[in-house]
């Protein structure tokens, strides 16, 4: 008797343990860093800081921030974003942008370069590819596509400068939409609170 295509075998199968591959932001720990991410390996851990945002069409602000840059192993980082806009005396006041995205490392043949591609993505409905190159600890990227769904804010480029300065995460972002040419956008200064 045939199988019957509408009862696949793993229907009804039992659930199976939790993901069994580690991630891990701390080199000290988890899995070997992967060769090729080698020069990106001073931006592996968790940042946490305070930075200043705006644009033309809206009002600047203070925001605090956490950055999550962590690997599995093999040639790629997996970034995470999350920041809370901060009141005058540095309270929060409410959530703010989050962003989750990967940075890899481009190959020539077997051999690593020091450009990179980045996929960006946010819960509002945008997605940036951009792709940079890494110069020491500065990475310059400008976006090469800007993706975004029917109801997403009007998106159409950006820019990030990103730096390791005095063992501080630094960056700087730029941005076009809603009519505006690439502006400044936010910046911030950030310190390694793990890994």
């Amino acid at each position: 008797m045939s199988e019957n295509p509408l009862q696949p075998p793993w229907l009804n199968a039992p659930p199976v343990d939790p993901y069994p591959y580690e991630e891990s932001h701390d080199l000290r720990v988890g899995p070997k860093l992967h060769p090729s991410l080698d020069g990106l390996l001073p931006y592996i851990g968790v940042w946490r800081g305070r930075g200043r945002g705006g644009f033309p069409t809206i009002e600047d602000f203070d925001f605090a921030q956490e950055i999550r840059i962590s690997h599995d192993g093999r040639p790629f980082l997996f970034y995470e974003s999350r920041a809370w806009i901060l009141d005058k005396q540095s309270r929060p006041v409410r959530p703010a942008g989050r962003e989750v995205g990967w940075w890899r490392p481009v190959f020539d043949g077997d051999r690593v370069t020091d450009e990179l591609e980045a996929l960006m993505t946010t819960p509002t409905g945008v997605m940036e590819l951009h792709i940079g190159k890494r110069k020491g600890t500065q990475i310059e990227f400008a976006t090469d596509a800007v993706v975004r769904t029917a109801t997403a804010k009007e998106v159409t480029a950006g820019a990030r400068l990103f730096g390791i300065v005095e063992g501080a995460l630094l960056y700087a972002q730029e941005m076009a939409a809603m009519g505006h040419a690439l502006s400044p956008h936010l910046s911030a200064r950030l310190i390694r609170v793990g890994g």
